[in-house]
């Protein structure tokens, strides 16, 4: 029906009773409230006029939420580049590769608010025995439950299943509650737990886990040379 036959068969008297029998109309169609017209004067149609401001209020206040939230991850965002760089320093100013190693497990559990580090490398590594290393000489055919992970190249975390979280933890894979790992190419893999559950979550973006990795598998491929 067109708009002028419609306008034919319904007056205005007609649409007033009809939100008079159904004042929840508007709630239903929001939409209709902020386009309206209104009086200013006091009068029935005063409370239409409140109803329009609030609902402009509201997305106003929703606006502003959202906008603290995009400034609170920038900040945050900021907070982690600039650990991640301190982390980049220092294994550039590391004179041995122990140094190097040390020095990241120490800037990842302090910067990061991180419980406990691994670092699982494969084959000759040149390292002393540390409790943060676990060495692997059989290389990643001896960790088959990482198979899957180790051949997609790509940080994980999240909650890891409990072979997992022993291979890399061991004794202390019951504190684990959250965690993320990264493959550190042919090397290992670096891994990073907490006893928060929220800690690591699997939605969270995986773009300083990658900076992370990338720093550590420059430094063991640069220690390899040496060798």
């Amino acid at each position: 029906m067109s708009d002028s036959a419609l306008a034919d068969t319904l007056s205005a008297s007609d649409v007033a009773a009809y939100l008079r029998r159904h004042p929840e109309f508007l709630s239903e169609f929001p939409d209709l409230a902020a386009q309206l017209t209104l009086p200013r004067d006091q009068g029935p149609v005063a409370s239409l006029a409140v109803y329009q401001l609030q609902s402009l209020r509201e997305k106003n206040a929703e606006l502003e939420r959202q906008l603290a939230a995009l400034v609170g991850i920038a900040a945050e965002n900021e907070r982690l580049m600039q650990r991640v760089h301190d982390l980049n320093v220092a294994v550039l100013r590391a004179s041995t590769p122990a140094v190097a190693a040390r020095s990241v497990v120490a800037r990842l559990a302090e910067d990061f608010h991180t419980d406990h580090v691994r670092l699982l490398l494969f084959g000759p590594i040149g390292l002393p025995p540390a409790d943060w290393l676990v060495h692997v000489p059989g290389g990643r055919h001896a960790v088959p439950e990482f198979a899957d992970f180790m051949a997609h190249h790509e940080p994980v975390s999240g909650r890891l299943s409990a072979e997992r979280l022993y291979r890399l933890f061991g004794d202390h894979a019951p504190e684990i509650r959250s965690s993320a790992i990264m493959p550190l190419g042919e090397f290992g893999i670096l891994a990073i737990g907490s006893g928060d559950p929220d800690h690591f979550q699997p939605g969270m973006g995986t773009l300083f886990l990658k900076m992370i990795a990338a720093t550590v598998t420059a430094a063991l491929r640069r220690s390899q040379e040496g060798m």
